[in-house]
């Protein structure tokens, strides 16, 4: 991937908010999923439904990989979105006495304050599969294994990628000594963590410099 298209990659990410996009790992077309959510270590599950898995998860929590279970986690992976409406709407029905109230980590500013449950996380997996029989839709499961699959895929771009943001970490310090850039510097450790969640070795994927870095801080 050249300079240019890394550049403008960057200030994508710069102009990103709470939904900020992960312009690497972004699903396109009418696909749309359906994820079951667990927190992790909680018995509290989201359900909801999103064309792009990664910008929904890090729009609750830019740290989502660290907060939720993605062994636990599951999607249903529907052709079209009215489909993945009413795949949705059959967990909605089928546990509504088992609603909750939305965790304190979530941003405000997300949305999907609803559909959170309680209770029903040992049900979940025999029914989303049922589900996935019944109508043909492709079931993910663990979640994790799908998150690690996109990820690899988009590896590569992951080395220019992060030597474009350090670089402007670096030049931030160099013409502002003492001072550092907490957003860029907490979006590529957030990156890196997010891969290292997903079992990747970060250091083959990342230049020298970034893996200093990142090893050091």
């Amino acid at each position: 991937m050249d300079c240019g298209l890394q550049r403008r990659m960057l200030l994508r990410w710069r102009r990103a908010t709470t939904r900020e996009v992960s312009s690497v790992v972004k699903e396109r077309g009418s696909r749309t999923y359906v994820y079951v959510l667990p927190n992790l270590g909680e018995d509290l599950i989201k359900v909801g439904l999103t064309q792009d898995p990664f910008e929904r998860f890090r729009a609750f929590h830019p740290r989502f990989y660290a907060y939720f279970d993605l062994e636990q986690g599951l999607l249903i992976e529907t052709r079209q979105l009215r489909e993945a409406r009413r795949v949705e709407r059959l967990f909605i029905e089928r546990w509504s006495e088992h609603r909750a109230t939305a965790p304190t980590i979530v941003h405000e500013t997300a949305g999907g304050h609803t559909e959170w449950f309680r209770g029903i996380e040992t049900l979940v997996p025999e029914f989303a599969a049922r589900i996935a029989e019944r109508y043909g839709y492709t079931l993910h499961t663990p979640l994790k294994a799908w998150l690690g699959g996109r990820l690899f895929e988009h590896a590569d771009t992951l080395y220019q990628w992060s030597s474009t943001v350090l670089d402007d970490i670096q030049q931030k310090a160099l013409y502002e000594p003492g001072v550092r850039d907490q957003r860029l510097e907490s979006m590529l450790r957030n990156m890196l963590d997010m891969y290292a969640a997903m079992d990747f070795q970060i250091e083959p994927l990342v230049p020298v410099s970034v893996f200093t870095w990142y090893t050091t801080r």
